[in-house]
């Protein structure tokens, strides 16, 4: 019987976490009498420029997890010059680089397993082309999960996949992505995250001294993402750090996103020195749960980060947002995947700017939520979501929950909420727009 490996895939350090408390939990347990399985960990450095950014297996705080894996091998280095982020092996390429891959990771005629995170893209769509047999899990990164799967995937990949794991960083919420599929989900024990994320503090270097009740304002990069410029995104901190101060707290700590420019530490700097507040800025490549761990602040503040969830699911700190319902109407197309973890943060974490103006949606709702949520962003791939997504919408949409969806979309697939039926032919009526475009042209001559 052949020897059987399996491959774990990570571009970050927070999954890689999450597959050392999987191992550590028994969720990769070895079935059937089957001896262990040879365990690699294949490591994605999907940064703009990976040249000069560190991959997950330098970043501080690694270490302790490396002896969970017998080798860590470099996904870059496999298919370099390409970029992970946008290199696709060609259909009859296939063969030719699996040939290629097991000669260099010492593979043979090994059974190949895969253990993936965002499958619907590269560069783990890429590694699960290029093993055609290879069965499939997929463990998830962060909040997405509880959304649709972005596209439509391959059934050719989708079937393959055997289960998702995921943290219980919304407790009481079940995943939908790749539902399409009937992948069941499974939980990977906080208990054995925690216990990861102890050892992972403790192998990194010492941190600068941070102060007693300081607030942590989490940046996120979002302008690198085409959601907002970077003015919009200074701003944004700015704001954080003003609802900060007006919440009593005069020590503040920024954690940039590791990829961020400089200047929003000096546009940062700048309003510190005007409110007469003192300010840390930790640029190290650490995670936001190292400080949880070390130094907990008194306050975490964030946009929709996923830090902010599982600073309060697992540590219990205090936690606020800022400017998560402007976002969701910039958030483009529709189907932007960041759509799920805005609304969770905007349904389930106080505003710091509102003070206690809004509660969080109770808690028995919110997986009638994500089934309106992902019905109206993915109705094709789920169209048996429909009518939980009626139901949802005809007993809860109003002034909280209405900036969760708009109206031209709901409109579109005939779903309460919409345009009345009688007047939803306005939009395609060329007759109408005519009328709109005179009228607002006489408007704009009388102004003159």
């Amino acid at each position: 019987m052949s020897r059987t490996t399996r491959i774990f895939c990570v571009s970050t350090l927070y999954g890689a976490a999450t597959l050392a408390a999987a191992i550590d939990s028994g969720c990769f347990g070895e079935e059937d009498g089957r001896e262990p399985a040879r365990r690699l960990l294949l490591v994605f450095n999907n940064s703009a420029t990976p040249e000069v950014t560190s991959p997950v297996d330098e970043m501080p705080g690694f270490e302790p997890l490396r002896g969970h894996f017998d080798a860590v091998l470099s996904w870059n280095e496999a298919i370099r010059p390409f970029h992970p982020g946008s290199w696709t092996p060609r259909p009859d390429d296939v063969p030719l680089f699996e040939r290629y891959l097991r000669l260099l990771w010492d593979l043979g005629e090994d059974r190949v397993e895969l253990v993936l995170e965002s499958l619907q893209v590269a560069p783990a769509l890429s590694v699960a082309q290029l093993f055609t047999d290879a069965p499939v899990e997929v463990y998830a990164d962060g909040l997405m999960s509880y959304g649709p799967t972005r596209n439509k995937l391959d059934p050719l990949v989708g079937t393959r996949v055997r289960r998702l794991l995921h943290l219980d960083l919304v407790p009481g919420l079940t995943p939908m992505l790749l539902t399409e599929f009937g992948v069941p989900a499974q939980l990977v024990p906080s208990e054995a995250f925690s216990k990861v994320m102890g050892e992972l503090t403790a192998a990194v270097p010492e941190l600068p001294a941070l102060p007693d009740g300081s607030a942590l304002l989490l940046g996120q990069y979002l302008s690198a993402l085409g959601i907002l410029s970077p003015e919009e995104e200074e701003d944004l901190h700015v704001r954080m750090m003003r609802g900060a101060v007006a919440r009593g707290h005069r020590s503040i700590v920024f954690k940039p996103h590791p990829t961020a420019p400089a200047r929003y530490s000096r546009a940062l700097e700048r309003e510190a020195g005007r409110l007469g507040v003192d300010l840390t800025v930790l640029d190290l490549p650490v995670l936001a749960e190292v400080l949880f761990e070390k130094s907990p602040p008194a306050l975490v503040v964030g946009c929709f980060s996923t830090a902010l969830f599982t600073a309060s699911s697992f540590y219990g700190l205090p936690v606020a947002r800022v400017g998560t319902e402007p976002l969701l109407d910039r958030l483009t197309p529709y189907q932007n995947s960041n759509r799920v973890p805005a609304v969770l943060a905007d349904a389930l974490i106080p505003d710091l700017e509102d003070g206690k103006s809004e509660v969080p949606l109770p808690a028995d709702t919110l997986q009638g939520l994500m089934a309106a949520l992902g019905y109206t962003m993915q109705s094709q791939i789920h169209p048996g979501l429909r009518t939980a997504a009626e139901r949802y919408l005809s007993r809860h949409l109003g002034p909280r929950t209405k900036r969760y969806f708009r109206r031209r979309r709901l409109t579109s697939l005939g779903l309460p909420g919409g345009l009345p039926e009688r007047l939803a032919f306005l939009p395609r009526n060329s007759t109408a727009r005519r009328v709109v475009r005179r009228a607002r042209a006489l408007r704009n001559s009388a102004k003159r």
